[in-house]
């Protein structure tokens, strides 16, 4: 992990980003309670080890990155992600809102809370994203502009 990344994370965990990545785990845990919510299980404990260290990561969708469409990025995935958003979707998408708030109000914080808000929409609609190095998105990306 780069240098700057590393700052950028150390800081992130102070600003919001511990309490933001375990309630992630905490809907997930709920999730897996359930036996059925394994799926949505998966899909917040990956986001929240993005959460807690987002600097250097991006989120993008699995089609972009695999090439293919799979069942999360399909109807069922449109399904699933509605039920995310009823479910557990739309209390973490308002504590990183929240938390967004607290630190725009600091010249410091506001980079800080853009991420949060990017964070606050990928909670409202998760299923089917995949966390990627933002080298490989780069190298992904450039490769969509070729074809």
């Amino acid at each position: 992990m780069p240098l700057l990344n590393l700052l950028l994370n150390i800081l992130w965990i102070v600003t919001g980003g511990i309490w933001m990545a375990a309630a992630w785990l905490l809907a997930a845990v709920i999730m897996a309670i359930t036996i059925i919510g394994l799926p949505w299980a998966r899909a917040a404990i990956n986001i929240a080890g993005y959460t807690l260290l987002p600097f250097g990561h991006v989120a993008l969708r699995r089609d972009e990155v695999s090439g293919r469409s799979d069942l999360g990025t399909g109807p069922f995935g449109l399904l699933g992600n509605i039920i995310w958003l009823l479910l557990a979707g739309w209390w973490l998408a308002l504590g990183h809102l929240a938390t967004a708030i607290a630190l725009a109000v600091t010249l410091i914080g506001i980079p800080f809370a853009w991420a949060h808000l990017k964070l606050a929409l990928l909670s409202l609609w998760p299923i089917g994203r995949t966390i990627v190095p933002v080298e490989e998105a780069d190298i992904l990306r450039a490769g969509a502009h070729r074809a």
